[in-house]
């Protein structure tokens, strides 16, 4: 029987990705709502250190995937991690802009970090598990 190129028993990938945009978002929003007043920083902390922890078993489930079009990964996922790496760009700026500093201000970077790595990296999935190897 010959299997499809979806069906060759790959990662979870989509739904960790999405559990990690959940949280970050989730932080996000809490962390942005307070502004321009100082937010407290111990639940967006919890969210984006969750996010990354769910983000880095993400990566690391993929990297032990044998069978995959990983040249259609990265070529989708790299162009995608530029466009999403100058909107994270652009949305610094106007937090800077707006002289948000400090604490908020690194959970907030940390926070477009990881939103400008989680959607190219499922775009780049997404493309390659249709692919042949």
């Amino acid at each position: 029987m010959v299997r499809k190129a979806a069906d060759r028993g790959l990662p979870p990938v989509p739904q960790l990705a999405v559990t990690s945009m959940v949280l970050v978002i989730a932080g996000g929003i809490y962390l942005v709502s307070y502004l321009p007043r100082r937010p407290p920083l111990t639940l967006p902390s919890v969210l984006v250190g969750l996010a990354a922890g769910v983000m880095v078993a993400n990566l690391a489930s993929l990297a032990r995937a044998r069978r995959f079009a990983w040249d259609k990964f990265f070529l989708v996922g790299g162009w995608a991690l530029v466009a999403y790496g100058v909107i994270a760009g652009m949305l610094e700026y106007v937090f800077v802009l707006d002289h948000v500093s400090g604490g908020p201000l690194v959970l907030i970077t940390l926070t477009l970090a990881l939103f400008a790595v989680d959607i190219p990296l499922l775009f780049g999935f997404s493309v390659a598990r249709y692919q042949e190897p």
